[in-house]
């Protein structure tokens, strides 16, 4: 799963560079779409019944699942996408956030990008987990302790991760919050797809007209993070990080193992 995991990792990386002033989310999915082409793979998004696009790109008040349009970026707008690749019938699966740069509102910006980074970091401390973890239900813990350290956020409960492998979502879910369930057990050939959604207010949510947008109810932002990771018999990689996780994981004296 390599292969498909570095060109997700790719599309998201072309995506961020198309993402300016002006820009429209389709022009974001174009870009994300030759990534993913050039390395051999095919958007496994267009696979799903109904869908017609490479990513989902949710902007604002949209959690997960925007459909690309000519709707055009804006200064201070927060702006999540969502990728995949297969390539060999394997796949990949990963998100980031963004915050526009916009100098006349500074407060929201901060208020948004301390969004972004609570998630990030959030997934972060999730992958950590999950490399010491026995049961993969530990992995929302991790999640939640850190979220609730930053202040009040809202963590979804009604979108969660999963497994990914020949389809990219399979079983197990993967919460990002705590559950009594122990979960199954965390071993080698395990691949889970991690990916926490964090709002600013309420974690209710609705879909929007076009039966694909989830939209917050009260219309604060959100973001969402996510990477694909692998654990294997001498360690845990991130399949979606061109480094394996090195940069993120480096703070928790974690350093991940290639497959070999």
């Amino acid at each position: 799963m390599v292969a498909p995991g570095l060109a997700t990792a790719a599309s998201l990386v072309a995506a961020r560079s198309a993402m300016v002033i002006g820009a429209t989310t389709l022009d974001l999915d174009a870009a994300a779409e030759a990534a993913i082409v050039a390395l051999g793979g095919k958007p496994n998004f267009k696979l799903e019944e109904g869908y017609h696009h490479t990513v989902c790109a949710s902007v604002n008040d949209d959690v997960v699942h925007g459909i690309p349009s000519d709707r055009r970026l804006g200064a201070g707008d927060i702006v999540s996408i969502d990728s995949g690749a297969i390539i060999e019938g394997w796949n990949g699966d990963a998100a980031f956030s963004y915050v526009i740069p916009d100098a006349s509102r500074p407060e929201l910006v901060a208020e948004r990008q301390k969004l972004s980074d609570v998630t990030e970091q959030s997934l972060w401390h999730g992958i950590a987990r999950l490399h010491t973890a026995r049961h993969l239900n530990e992995v929302g813990e991790a999640i939640e302790d850190y979220v609730e350290s930053q202040g009040t956020y809202g963590i979804l409960t009604d979108y969660v991760g999963h497994g990914i492998g020949r389809s990219m979502h399979e079983a197990p879910p993967v919460f990002n919050y705590r559950v009594r369930q122990k979960g199954p057990d965390v071993k080698p050939g395990l691949v889970v797809a991690i990916e926490p959604m964090i709002v600013l207010g309420s974690i209710d949510t609705y879909t929007r007209d076009d039966d694909w947008t989830v939209a917050t109810s009260d219309g604060k932002a959100a973001a969402h993070w996510e990477h694909s990771v692998a654990v294997h018999k001498d360690g845990i990689w991130v399949l979606t990080a061109e480094d394996g996780g090195a940069a993120g994981l480096a703070q928790f004296g974690i350093v991940p193992v290639p497959i070999p």
